[in-house]
């Protein structure tokens, strides 16, 4: 098959961080192009990292060109046989049904292949000789929950869902294995008191309270609502009566989601990176899940550790990087962006429409513009891992591969955002031995903050 790139002219949907084209004589499938833009606060694009649309293009094209292999589940079936810390009650859960299943014919997505750059061939299996920002998927329709108003308050109607078929199912599905400082169930734990606590940990199903940057004992799962003006985080039991699934589909798209992630887990481990959290979306297709939407490395929080003298560094290779610069370095704007949030869940409107509108009268901060030389860091990382993804040799020289990108992160010039917390955190280092440590030509970005990534500023001490 092949798509010419006279095709791939006029959008028929553009998103903050990806177009969508029509397929001329096959209205069953689309072509989805990734831009190198980025998005984070759910704001929409504003940033952009060269090179970052092939990249997550390429993860994508990879990850879900492996998934209806039976040999990569083959090795999730071996791996949560071997895993430790797993009960027996919840591994047998884990091994029967759906990885049965997986193991024998593989994983439905939604994913077709990946064009060609050059010659506009759909390529299916394997890296195409010219890698592109474009991949082929399957086509399935979005519903959205009709409004109803109720005394004053603004709610959503799923009714619909469950008398429709090929749908995308209206839930992210966040699938949990361990738990960071940035994690949102996390923040939200903070804040509650002991009962609330203890019956949050049940909801999410864990046996003791939960402390970030610990792995738990064994991967969880919650839900967020997909088509409301903001997401919000729904119960099991909601998720459920949202879903328009029965619920013996709703369990089986749950172990899915669990399964999927252990199958990026390894993925991901192989190259040299610890896996925290990732999020899924499912379709529903007759009585079959289809695993289908975008996932590529700002779909899930993976991070390396670095040990330097006594401290354990962390290093985002996803957009937490980008969350930590903005959180850190502009602050007003994040909280007008919380505000906006606010009074759109109060209204039932978007709330970038109230930013916007903030913005315009000077209520609110300007979105802020990113510094260059941070933008060239994420960027040398993403590019760190479409290598390794890419490769034939990728378990024998990944890792190498990745922790020296994770080191040069250290060396001038472009040790800026992600490692400045190593030197702000220690309770041994000045000012005057930041900038000991830093050549002349980081400086002119050191001067924009003392600043360190939040993670990092949270140190685990070894």
């Amino acid at each position: 098959m092949k798509i010419p790139s006279s095709a791939l002219s006029d959008p028929f949907y553009v998103g903050s961080v990806q177009r969508l084209f029509a397929v001329p004589g096959d209205d069953s499938v689309m072509v989805t192009q990734t831009t190198a833009k980025g998005s984070v606060f759910d704001v929409g694009a504003f940033f952009e990292i060269e090179g970052q649309d092939v990249n997550r293009a390429l993860f994508r094209h990879a990850l879900y060109s492996g998934m209806d292999d039976p040999e990569m589940w083959k090795r999730v079936r071996s791996a949560i046989e071997a895993a430790p810390e797993l009960d027996e009650s919840y591994r047998r859960e884990l091994l029967s049904g759906a990885l049965e299943s997986c193991c024998e014919r593989g994983a439905r997505t939604h994913h077709e292949g990946m064009l060609d750059a050059v010659t506009g061939e759909v390529v299916r299996g394997g890296v195409p000789e010219n890698p592109s920002a474009y991949n082929v998927v399957r086509k399935y329709q979005i519903l959205k929950p009709t409004r109803a108003e109720f005394l004053g308050a603004h709610l959503f109607d799923y009714s619909q869902f469950s008398k429709e078929d090929g749908f995308v199912v209206p839930l992210e599905y966040i699938v949990r294995f361990g738990i960071t400082s940035a994690s949102s169930v996390y923040k939200k734990y903070l804040v509650m008191d002991g009962k609330s606590r203890e019956a949050f940990e049940r909801e999410l199903g864990v046996s003791k309270p939960l402390e970030a940057w610990q792995y738990l004992e064994k991967p969880v799962g919650d839900f967020t609502s997909k088509f409301e003006p903001e997401d919000r985080m729904v119960s099991k039991q909601e998720a459920l009566v949202m879903s328009g699934l029965t619920g013996d589909q709703f369990i089986e798209s749950g172990k899915m989601a669990i399964l999927g992630a252990w199958a990026v887990r390894q993925l991901v481990e192989e190259i040299g990176l610890l896996m925290w959290d990732i999020k899924w979306e499912f379709a529903k297709d007759g009585n079959d899940l289809v695993f289908v939407d975008t996932i590529d490395t700002d779909s899930f929080r993976g991070t390396m550790f670095l040990d330097y003298e006594g401290d354990r560094i962390v290093t985002h290779y996803n957009k937490q990087a980008m969350r930590d610069y903005f959180t850190l370095l502009h602050g007003d704007w994040i909280e007008d962006v919380k505000a906006a949030k606010g009074r759109g869940q109060a209204q039932g409107v978007a709330f970038t429409e109230l930013l916007q509108a903030g913005q315009a009268d000077g209520s609110y901060a300007s979105t802020p513009v990113v510094d260059p030389v941070f933008l060239e860091i994420q960027q040398e990382k993403m590019s760190a891992i479409r290598l390794a993804v890419s490769s034939s040799r990728r378990a024998r020289t990944s890792r190498a591969n990745m922790f020296s990108s994770t080191w040069d992160t250290f060396d001038a010039p472009v040790m800026t955002v992600d490692t400045w917390g190593l030197w702000a955190t220690q309770a041994s280092a000045s000012w005057a031995g930041v900038q000991s440590r830093v050549s002349a030509s980081a400086t002119n970005a050191l001067t924009l903050s003392f600043i360190c990534s939040l993670e990092t500023r949270s140190l685990i001490h070894s």
